[in-house]
C-alpha cells in the first residue's frame, strides 16, 4: 500500500456485490461522508464525480459485473483531509500507461477517461494491487477561487 493507506483506519467502509445497480450504495456512502466531515459544497461535485468513476470501473472493469465478487468503499477524515479507498477482486491494471483521453483520436470513444478525471478531481491518488485498489484524498477546505 501506498502513503495515502498508512495507518488509515476506516470511520467506515461498505462492501457490496459487482452489480451496476449498487453505485447507489457508494453515492450514499459518499453524501454521508461528506455531511458528517463538513465537506464544504466547492468539493463535494469532484469526490462525487471521482469516486463514481472509481467504484464503475471496480463493478464494470475490475469485476466484470460478476455479482459473486465485491467491491469495498471505506473511507477515514484525516486532518485537514479525507481519504477514500475502492477496492475489488479483479487482476488490476496498467494504470501507468493509460491512453490519453484527451487526444485526439480518443475523443469519440465511450470508455477511458475514469483515471485521467480521478486525477484531475483528487488531491492525491494512488493505485495499489496492481490497480484493484486506488485510494483517493480530498482537502476539506473550501477551494480556492
Amino acid at each position: 500500500m501506498g502513503a495515502l493507506t498508512e495507518e488509515l483506519e476506516f470511520t467506515r467502509r461498505i462492501d457490496f456485490p459487482a452489480k451496476a445497480e449498487n453505485i447507489a450504495l457508494a453515492e450514499k456512502l459518499i453524501d454521508e461522508a461528506c455531511t458528517a466531515h463538513d465537506v464544504h459544497e466547492s468539493r463535494y461535485g469532484n469526490i462525487l464525480i471521482a469516486l463514481t468513476e472509481a467504484v464503475n470501473n471496480a463493478i464494470h472493469h475490475g469485476n466484470r459485473l460478476d455479482p459473486s465478487k465485491s467491491v469495498s468503499l471505506g473511507y477515514q477524515a484525516k486532518e485537514d483531509r479525507i481519504i477514500f479507498v475502492v477496492q475489488d477482486q479483479g487482476p488490476g491494471f496498467d494504470f501507468e500507461h493509460l491512453p490519453d483521453p484527451t487526444d485526439p483520436q480518443n475523443l469519440e470513444k465511450p470508455h477511458g477517461r475514469g483515471v485521467f478525471l480521478m486525477r484531475a478531481l483528487a488531491d492525491d491518488v494512488e493505485f495499489s494491487e496492481n490497480g484493484a485498489t486506488v485510494t483517493m484524498a480530498f482537502s476539506l477546505a473550501p477551494v480556492k477561487e
